[in-house]
């Protein structure tokens, strides 16, 4: 394209976290602008932090119901081309529809929505428009997660049989939600997070984690989730048991009470012939393990890694490439898909890969189901969609 891709967003103004790391992300590779927002639901901080960001006053909105309206009136060469969402969990799903609606491609901070039902509802919409999504499941942007997906999808490792996966937190050891703490508030409150707290914020990032590398589905799970922290609303713990597609089993463990833990987040995927290990706090590197040969270190920015890893690597090797590179993977690929959708052209094949509404469902679906098996006497739970 000859113009940059032009960004709206919902929520993320002064001192919120997320929203400054999806203008980082986004404003990576110089292939998008943040044209307009409705920053925040308090008016004189929407305002304050449009000006922060060097918004024309007439694009900084109080609700995202008059910026959408607004702007689908502009003209074509003036209006946002997508709306990233970055509100708490239960402002998800209006802003995503009503977007959709009025024809906006839509980014959307996961989860994808509130409930599974909303998550059904904008895949039928998504599916009406042809409009595009893209879920920020970020570790799915790592080069070395890209790496670990595609040799375990070339058969490197043999069939699949056993999945470990863990994300330790310790960032709730107290009970910071009484202290003042924005983010502990938010996301320990059933009425803005939803009815699952560790597992429904990084439960479901391990469990994509698990599916997006291995390429097998959860059928059946076993949970069993905590809540540590004497008055706290809801799971800051829990543990999983898994069956997937093929017959493998797993174990997923998600805690936020993990103390002196930052964001722990790795996964061990074994095969008939071999096994792999990926960690998100040292993500240039995977460690093979082979039944019969010695143990393999494989780098980011190495000549020998496929295609998928390479295409997601932006320096050469020895230079850290970390978490806000990953995001800015998932909006290069999502930018330029959508390049090619408004050109009329086909994306690079590599630029399809990123998480999308199916993910979101499948997200949705673990957190029920989760729940559901914590609170049953059963052993094992189907994963229902």
């Amino acid at each position: 394209m000859n113009r940059k891709l032009r960004m709206g967003m919902v929520g993320g103004g002064k001192g919120a976290f997320i929203g400054a790391i999806h203008r980082i992300a986004a404003n990576m590779d110089g292939m998008i602008e943040l044209v307009c927002g409705a920053l925040s639901t308090s008016p004189d901080k929407a305002n304050e932090s449009g000006k922060m960001l060097f918004l024309s006053p007439e694009r900084s909105y109080h609700t995202y119901e008059d910026m959408i309206k607004k702007e689908s009136k502009l003209p074509a060469d003036q209006r946002m081309d997508f709306l990233t969402i970055v509100t708490p969990n239960h402002a998800h799903f209006a802003p995503a529809m009503m977007a959709l609606d009025h024809g906006f491609h839509v980014v959307i901070d996961k989860p994808i929505s509130f409930t599974l039902d909303e998550a059904k509802q904008l895949k039928k919409k998504v599916e009406e428009t042809g409009l595009l999504l893209l879920l920020t499941h970020t570790y799915a942007g790592y080069p070395m997660v890209k790496q670990a997906r595609n040799m375990v999808k070339n058969g490197e490792l043999g069939k699949i049989r056993k999945i470990l996966v863990e994300y330790p937190q310790g960032w709730l050891s107290r009970l910071s939600e009484k202290d003042g703490n924005a983010q502990a508030e938010w996301r320990t409150d059933p009425a803005r997070s939803g009815k699952s707290g560790c597992m429904g914020d990084i439960g479901t990032h391990a469990a994509h984690l698990a599916e997006y590398i291995s390429g097998l589905k959860i059928t059946k799970l076993c949970a069993d989730l905590n809540i540590v922290v004497e008055g706290r609303k809801l799971d800051d713990d829990g543990n999983v048991l898994l069956r997937f597609d093929n017959g493998a089993n797993g174990v997923l463990v998600a805690s936020q009470i993990a103390a002196g833990e930052e964001n722990a987040l790795r996964i061990r995927v074994y095969g008939e012939k071999g096994g792999l290990e990926w960690a998100q706090q040292e993500p240039n590197t995977l460690i093979m393990k082979w039944l019969d040969e010695p143990i393999q270190i494989l780098r980011t920015g190495s000549h020998r890694l496929t295609k998928e890893a390479n295409f997601n690597s932006r320096t050469p090797a020895g230079h850290p490439e970390g978490y806000l590179e990953a995001f800015g993977n998932l909006y290069r690929n999502f930018t330029l898909c959508l390049s090619a959708k408004i050109e009329g052209r086909t994306a690079p094949a590599e630029a399809l890969d990123f998480p999308s509404v199916d993910e979101g469902i499948r997200g949705m679906a673990f957190i029920d189901n989760v729940v559901r098996s914590g609170l049953s006497n059963e052993k094992w739970t189907n994963f229902d969609l």
